[in-house]
């Protein structure tokens, strides 16, 4: 059988989105390309936003291929399920520009939250609920209704999956990249400065806590970490052709004692790196040992500027306010960029936001702006506004957001006037 998995060309424009908009690997298509190929099936990976190929340019690749399954996602990259545009505008045009005659199968956080209206507004024949990495071989040989995460429709109507897919990721084997124009890539991700030749990867996927916030419930929820060895034969292959940086795409870098052994083998390594983590995993030990490991980004989910405002968010925090200043003064004497990010909310005082944030830039470190957060289906701030989750829950909680903060004010790095998803989408 014959697996077709296709990045579309993202466009973010009129989204709430606001999330890098630069190419970054996709790395759920390149683990079930090998997967696929490891189960006997062909596999085709097309990048059309890395190699800025239209519908058109597309489509004329799949009918040389001529694929039995034709797979794409909902959301750009893994690195971002977790705040993933909340409409379905570019999956549902490249599904039907493409006019394909293949099973079509859509992936991502979308089809893990409301596969039934996935399905639909996406015309797909196949939805995932869950990590696909596994899964999408599976469809070649098993009945559907016995592969995990699985929902599709056929004569005799929808059927879905109570279950999600959870990757072994134990299992994941190092990507070769033999697939991927490595070189044509050189976004350095949440770097802001100076030239490189950037990558994404992943050493550990999931979480241990359960922010209220956090959109990683409904896939990519377990906190596991890969192999190292695995994960260091993938740094090694990147850095023979040219990749000096690499973020790690990681919910949270740092959990668990593994991470030591591989920062000590990444220092061994020409390559510099970024990651996204929580300061409270750090101390000054460990913190050297980041620095001595080539860490030149480094950006720290804060949320909130007081104890109880962090209780709140249950964030899991053990650490005082003070503490976490002082541990972001000094990761930022030994990383070049530190980023403390916080999130809108009613407890913290303006005046005392401000006096903090002044603290931490005049030694150096980055603090965001109050970020409004998006109510994402599936998250604890979703079923604590709204309750359960139902086919309606991408519009509602997209209504919600733009009519909190159209008048209190969206985050500064994204579209101040969004559109309404229902135009997006096309959809009334």
């Amino acid at each position: 059988m014959k697996f077709a998995l296709v990045n579309p060309a993202w466009e973010f424009s009129g989204s709430i989105y606001f999330g890098c908009q630069e190419p970054h690997y996709p790395l759920e298509l390149l683990f079930g390309f090998d997967r696929i190929r490891e189960a006997g099936h062909e596999a085709l990976l097309i990048d059309a936003q890395l190699e800025q190929l239209s519908i058109a340019d597309v489509k004329r690749r799949l009918y040389v291929f001529q694929p039995d399954f034709l797979v794409m996602p909902t959301a750009p990259s893994y690195l971002f399920w977790r705040c993933p545009p909340p409409e379905l505008r570019i999956p549902k045009q490249w599904f039907s520009g493409l006019e394909s005659r293949a099973v079509k199968v859509a992936i991502g956080p979308h089809a893990s939250a409301t596969p039934g209206p996935t399905l639909r507004k996406l015309g797909c024949d196949v939805v995932f609920r869950g990590e696909p990495d596994q899964v999408l071989p599976l469809l070649a040989s098993q009945s559907w209704s016995e592969i995990a995460g699985c929902c599709w429709k056929d004569e005799n109507g929808e059927h879905f999956s109570s279950t999600l897919a959870v990757t072994d990721m134990r299992r994941l084997g190092a990507l070769k990249f033999d697939n991927y124009d490595v070189e044509a890539h050189k976004h350095r991700h949440h770097v802001f400065s100076g030239s490189g030749h950037g990558a994404e990867l992943e050493f550990a996927r999931g979480c241990p806590w359960a922010c209220a916030f956090c959109n990683k419930t409904l896939f990519r929820n377990q906190f596991r970490e890969r192999d190292q060895d695995q994960v260091l034969a993938e740094v090694d292959r990147l850095v023979a052709r040219g990749v000096d940086y690499i973020y790690w795409i990681d919910e949270i870098f740092g959990v668990g004692k593994k991470v030591r052994r591989l920062l000590e083998e990444l220092a061994q390594r020409p390559v510099s790196m970024g990651l996204q983590t929580r300061i409270d995993l750090w101390n000054e030990e460990t913190l050297d040992l980041l620095g001595t490991a080539g860490c030149i980004s480094m950006e720290c989910g804060i949320e909130s500027i007081t104890e109880t405002g962090r209780d709140e968010l249950n964030k899991g925090c053990r650490l005082s306010t003070d503490r976490l200043t002082d541990l972001l003064i000094y990761a930022r004497q030994r990383i070049p960029w530190v980023q403390a990010n916080l999130i809108l909310t009613e407890h913290d005082d303006r005046n005392d936001i401000r006096s903090w944030q002044d603290r931490l830039k005049a030694a150096g470190v980055w603090v965001s702006e109050p970020v409004p957060m998006f109510p994402y289906p599936g998250t604890p701030m979703y079923q604590e506004i709204f309750g359960p989750i139902d086919d309606q829950a991408w519009e509602r909680a997209h209504h919600y957001y733009t009519s909190t903060f159209r008048e209190k004010g969206y985050s500064d790095i994204q579209a101040q006037a969004p559109a309404a998803i229902e135009d997006l989408e096309c959809t009334y």
